[in-house]
């Protein structure tokens, strides 16, 4: 799917419906230009008001967008937002979290499959989702579910995913790849040969450097 396509996915959906009344709906979505995505599903979800369940997978809509969600549609008990899951490089991000939490105080089930979150993300969704019964952060890496925020997650959601968790289940690919290496030995073919041009800059210039594919950039943005 291009990422034009993925813009007008849910689009597309508000306008063969024609009716306010859908209460459910799956948008999928992959290669997305945030800006482009969000402008269409801002505009879009206006004709949801009415929406109790909506999934996002493997999208990349902005935390402005996330909270366009909560406040246009007031009535969202589940949501899901899936995306890849990955251990390193170590990226920890509560932008997601801090828009559901704010924004989405009805929620009675929320999948985060892949997330960025960390325990002070999940913190703050616990504070701002009081009626969770299910919680899935099932490869959310940087959520540590010990000590006292396990306790709280454990009383209170009653069907809970740890992000370790089998994802025998999962309705999409779950596989997931690292990019971390402990030493130079390790590095790939050719990244040795790294080259720092400027100290000042931080500019660096990489010699001939064998990725081990070629990767055609223009099908992302063609029909």
């Amino acid at each position: 799917m291009t990422w034009r396509r993925c813009a007008a996915t849910l689009l597309t959906v508000a306008t063969a419906n024609c009716s306010p009344s859908i209460s459910s709906t799956s948008v999928p979505m992959s290669f997305s230009n945030t800006s482009l995505i969000d402008q269409g599903f801002c505009e879009a979800i206006k004709g949801f008001p009415l929406l109790e369940e909506l999934e996002l997978s493997y999208c990349s809509l902005s935390q402005e967008a996330l909270e366009a969600v909560g406040s246009l549609c007031p009535l969202l008990r589940s949501f899901k937002l899936n995306n890849r899951g990955h251990r390193c490089p170590k990226i920890e991000c509560d932008d997601d979290a801090k828009a559901i939490a704010e924004n989405m105080h009805g929620l009675r089930h929320l999948q985060l499959f892949g997330n960025e979150l960390t325990n002070v993300g999940l913190q703050a969704i616990l504070d701002g989702c009081p009626h969770l019964e299910s919680l899935d952060l099932r490869q959310c890496f940087n959520v540590n579910l010990v000590g006292k925020l396990g306790k709280i997650c454990a009383e209170r959601i009653r069907d809970l995913r740890h992000p370790n968790d089998s994802t025998h289940d999962y309705e999409f690919g779950a596989d997931f790849q690292d990019f971390c290496w402990s030493s130079v030995e390790d590095y790939p073919s050719g990244i040795s040969d790294i080259e720092l041009v400027s100290d000042e800059d931080d500019y660096y210039e990489f010699s001939d450097y064998d990725f081990g594919y070629d990767f055609d950039y223009d099908y992302l943005f063609n029909d």
